[in-house]
């Protein structure tokens, strides 16, 4: 029976696996994901003949996987008039963005290698290109820098030599800025010609310890992206980062876990458990293990390692938090503030991603201090 929105899945457990089933459109939506980052290893998806298109559609823009959908369906002749026109043109843009995209990430890079400040490049093109065999179908709406906090000043500096404008916080007193960066891991600049959105990353993690050692010095890897290759963390780090960056929304959207169930497409059963084992030794706590669950779930990426998937779930807080991203992402596709409860349920996630009440403690003071930062800026 498949699930409604805003209901959680039901799901039936076997010795090795976990199987849920989800709404047609869903599972639509998923399976075109699956055939963005398995090299042309999957069939294209085939429709269920009880889509609902204007669903599937609204899903895939709230989850900004157009351009991965189009990349899967276009090829089917059955596909409705305007749903092909809807999902041509909204590929095109991505696509047109990405490559607007490539071109400023260039002039950062330039800029900031004259300037030798050290910077990374987070998630977004570097992420896109390590998951999918077509650079040109996912979505990025910003740029995500890692600096060092030491070169904030310097960085902002620069930005401001690219025509960009810092966005949040609001304030242009260079004090409040600084003290926004130490509860926040990030600063949002923007410029309106070409358009362009940058998060400044000074750290990796809302919460400090989380992740603490991966840094913009740490091991680093070149992805290379037409005109110009650029500098993202080494695949250890990429892994706990993008582990930790999505369970810090719990998931909400699809294209976070297929990007990561995606870099992790062409690894062997035992390079997955290495990753693994390394995400703890970085700290990123439960994060990697909540990641390793839903993908799973969702596209098998645990299959060759079925010692591993049980281990994940025999934690019992590991298991909550799959299944607390698991009811996101089969829910209504809102924003997070438009449900019923709000962010709560994100915010509660938060407290169990490292086991022992220090933690807990240090997320409380962490939540509470980035409010206040809201409120006096």
């Amino acid at each position: 029976m498949s699930v409604a929105w805003g209901k959680v899945p039901a799901m039936e457990r076997g010795p090795d696996e976990r199987k849920v089933r989800f709404s047609p459109e869903l599972q639509l939506a998923l399976d075109c994901c699956a055939f963005g980052f398995r090299n042309g290893a999957a069939a294209r998806p085939t429709p269920h003949h009880n889509i609902d298109w204007l669903r599937f559609l609204e899903l895939v823009r709230f989850d900004r996987i157009e351009g991965i959908a189009w990349n899967a369906l276009s090829a089917k002749d059955s596909l409705p008039h305007d749903v092909r026109s809807t999902l041509s043109q909204a590929a095109s843009a991505i696509a047109a963005e990405n490559l607007l995209a490539i071109v400023q990430c260039r002039a950062l890079l330039e800029q900031f290698q004259s300037a030798r400040v050290p910077l990374l490049f987070l998630k977004g093109l570097t992420t896109g290109a390590l998951a999918y065999t077509n650079l040109a179908i996912k979505s990025a709406l910003d740029i995500d820098l890692l600096i060092d906090p030491a070169d904030l000043d310097r960085a902002c500096e620069l930005l401001r030599d690219c025509g960009y404008q810092l966005v949040a916080p609001q304030s242009r007193n260079a004090k409040a800025l600084l003290r926004w960066h130490r509860q926040w891991k990030e600063s949002v600049w923007a410029k309106d010609a070409p358009p362009s959105t940058i998060d400044l990353h000074t750290r990796t993690a809302d919460n400090r310890r989380l992740i603490p050692t991966i840094t913009v010095h740490s091991p680093s890897q070149f992805v290379e992206l037409g005109i110009v290759s650029l500098p993202t963390l080494a695949p250890d780090e990429l892994f706990a980062y993008l582990a930790v960056h999505g369970a810090s929304s719990a998931w909400f959207r699809i294209k976070w876990i297929s990007d990561f169930a995606g870099f992790l497409h062409d690894k062997s059963a035992d390079e997955i458990e290495r990753l693994y084992r390394r995400s703890q030794a970085l700290g990123a706590g439960r994060a990697s293990g909540q990641a390793l669950l839903l993908a799973d779930t969702l596209f098998g990426t645990l299959a060759g390692t079925p010692a591993l998937s049980r281990e994940l779930s025999s934690d019992r807080a590991t298991q909550w938090l799959f299944e607390a991203a698991l009811r996101l992402i089969a829910g209504e596709p809102v924003e997070p503030t438009e449900r019923r409860l709000g962010t709560v349920a994100i915010h509660t996630t938060q407290f169990l991603m490292r086991p022992g009440i220090g933690f807990k403690i240090s997320e409380l003071r962490a939540q509470s201090a980035r409010l206040m930062s809201r409120l006096l800026v």
